[in-house]
């Protein structure tokens, strides 16, 4: 069987901090995911998914994206 990665990099400026630990946080409590995935905050969010099925790949990648942008727009929403 293939193994399958993809490799993201987020860069949000002053949201990228609270973005990155929105997006950790849920990963944590998902114990059933088929994908090893790892998130790493420096300058930008690093987001590095293996899978074994290019579906699951594709799959975590759509959800983590999302879950990115909604954390973006919830943050962009409630400014001061």
């Amino acid at each position: 069987m293939s193994n399958y990665n993809a490799k993201i990099e987020i860069s949000a400026g002053k949201r990228t901090k609270s973005i990155f630990h929105s997006v950790e946080t849920d990963n944590k409590f998902y114990d059933e995911n088929p994908t090893k995935t790892n998130f790493l905050l420096g300058k930008k969010i690093m987001i590095m998914i293996d899978a074994q099925e290019i579906s699951h790949l594709r799959a975590n990648l759509n959800s983590t994206l999302r879950l990115v942008q909604a954390s973006n727009d919830s943050i962009e929403s409630v400014k001061i």
